[in-house]
């Protein structure tokens, strides 16, 4: 199938083996990204082919290919030039310096793949030898020696996110008490301290969604001088979320049963959080509707 100009991105990830592939991969995928790991090079072409025929469905395709292909592996200069034409395909090259990569190695206490009967060292300069020609035409070149697993994944999402995209998601959610606690929220907040519009007859049958509740619940004292409060201490823990590369957080707030005071302050704190940078809000409502 003849590469189109509109066919999605497509990445190459290779490099030294205990350079940081796998965390790449890793936050390559937090991105949205579909990864696959370990693939031969002469099944890019019809991993390349698939992804245009899902159009949409697989619009950033990212590729592992390393040493473990053994000499499927010589071919990959030759079938990632071919690939280009076409096509906006990169080439991430992962390094480190030979002592990082020992040092690694042994921490982990696994030999080389290209180790043999000889020494560590001896696996990695055949190896380099083998990525001479992949690493001088590569597009992106990462130096990971002096880089933590955390600091690599931030220089990879910093590379390879869309611009404007979500470094972090989060969902707010209203619950009830009464049916437990959410066991995945991160972060858990109390609403109980305001009066219950359940006990005002006009506004029972009505929920957190409905202007009269939101109005009720917002005049209550104490109840915007929470919000405030709220989201000036979660601003910088968000921030720290996206600087420690956790993708995904959640923030439980509470109420008796699900249906007013809490769902009325997850609807307005959700508003507020949905502005900070590189931020993606989701809202769920676990208990709305139970009896």
């Amino acid at each position: 199938m003849a590469g189109t100009k509109d066919a999605g991105e497509v990445l190459i990830v290779t490099g030294m083996s205990g350079a940081g592939r796998t965390t790449a991969a890793n936050a390559l995928e937090d991105l949205g990204w579909y990864v696959v790991d370990n693939l031969p090079p002469q099944m890019l072409r019809p991993l390349l082919d698939l992804s245009e025929l899902a159009g949409s469905s697989l619009p950033k395709v990212a590729a592992v290919v390393d040493v473990r292909g053994r000499d499927l592996f010589a071919e990959l200069p030759r079938i990632t030039q071919a690939l280009r034409d076409g096509r906006h395909l990169r080439v991430l090259f992962l390094d480190a310096s030979d002592e990082v990569l020992v040092r690694r190695f042994e921490s982990v206490r696994r030999p080389h793949p290209l180790q043999g009967d000889g020494t560590l060292l001896d696996g990695i300069h055949r190896e380099r030898v083998r990525l001479a020609r992949v690493r001088e035409s590569a597009d992106v070149i990462i130096d990971t020696s002096q880089d933590n697993i955390h600091q690599l994944a931030t220089r990879v999402v910093d590379l390879f996110a869309a611009e404007g995209s979500a470094r972090h998601t989060l969902t707010v959610m209203s619950f009830g008490f009464k049916y437990g606690m959410p066991p995945d929220a991160d972060i858990v907040a109390d609403m109980r301290f305001l009066p219950n519009p359940y006990w005002v007859p006009e506004l029972k049958q009505f929920t957190g969604k409905d202007e009269a509740v939101r109005d009720y619940v917002f005049s209550q004292e104490g109840a915007t001088e929470f919000l405030d409060a709220y989201v000036a201490a979660l601003t910088p823990v968000i921030a720290g979320y996206q600087r420690e590369n956790k993708p995904h957080s959640t923030i439980a707030i509470g109420c008796t049963g699900g249906k007013h005071r809490s769902v009325a302050t997850t609807e307005e704190l959700a508003r507020r959080l949905a502005s900070l940078p590189g931020v993606a809000v989701r809202v769920k409502h676990r208990d709305l509707g139970r009896e």
